[in-house]
């Protein structure tokens, strides 16, 4: 470049490198990332470098403790985990936390995260059909276990530092797709890391976003592969299969 990236996002922001041959709203958000952290929040992730409860301490009026119960209690790993949390009422079922220090959790994640995404979106952003999901999850968890996929060395939890985390990239329609395995400290713990399947999506300009993929233990849909957080879109998706399978029967 001419011009220093720095200049151009200092002087025109992300317009100005979405402008740029090229770049779209994607590529842009990561390059203003860089420029303003150093780091690349996805790769960090991927890498299992990120440890949930420091990232937590990032966010304003969330300290040591706080952020211990968050990860502990609720299982969250990613700011965007928190977000969601801070909006579908399971950060306000934790002891201590009121409507005002809540109200002021998602006003610093809502400033934090608008820096990442393409481009603001709204609370009823596009995002993947669970159909969508689970089939990636489908054919992640079956070239994992074939051995048919790249392998990554997760920094965290792996003291021998092996590359044994399968990781895909896949494409839907317009969205693509990252899956791996759960590398987090609650699915060790579990026992769950070769069945919790992380699955992160993006669509250029719509927004992006994560879920988690697990087996289900209880209820209508024990023994089937849900998507945490969408079991009633899961439901109907069972439903719906079930009843084409019978009709064909």
């Amino acid at each position: 470049m001419d011009t220093p990236l720095r200049d151009i996002s200092a002087a025109d922001g992300r317009a100005g490198l979405e402008d740029l041959p090229s770049i779209g709203p994607s590529i842009a958000g990561a390059i203003q990332e860089l420029l303003e952290t150093g780091a690349l929040t996805i790769i960090d992730r991927l890498r299992g470098a990120i440890d949930p409860e420091k990232l937590f301490q990032s966010v304003p009026m969330i300290g040591p403790h706080l952020a211990h119960i968050i990860h502990e209690e609720l299982g969250l790993e990613t700011l965007e985990d928190l977000e969601v949390a801070a909006h579908d009422g399971r950060l306000a079922g934790l002891k201590g936390l009121g409507p005002r220090r809540i109200a002021g959790i998602r006003m610093a994640l809502a400033e934090i995260l608008a820096r990442r995404r393409p481009r603001p979106v709204a609370d009823t952003f596009a995002v993947p059909t669970v159909e969508q999901i689970l089939d990636v999850d489908k054919e992640y968890r079956a070239k994992a276990e074939a051995g048919k996929l790249p392998a990554i060395q997760p920094r965290r939890f792996n003291p021998q530092g092996d590359a044994w985390l399968p990781i895909l990239h896949t494409e839907r329609g317009s969205w693509h797709f990252t899956a791996l395995y759960s590398n987090t400290s609650r699915a060790h713990r579990l026992g769950r890391t070769t069945d919790w399947v992380v699955v992160y999506f993006e669509l250029d300009g719509q927004g992006e976003g994560q879920c988690t993929v697990v087996t289900e233990h209880h209820g209508p849909l024990s023994g089937l592969r849900v998507v945490r957080g969408r079991e009633d879109a899961c439901m109907r998706h069972y439903e719906v299969n079930a009843a084409a399978s019978a009709r064909r029967g």
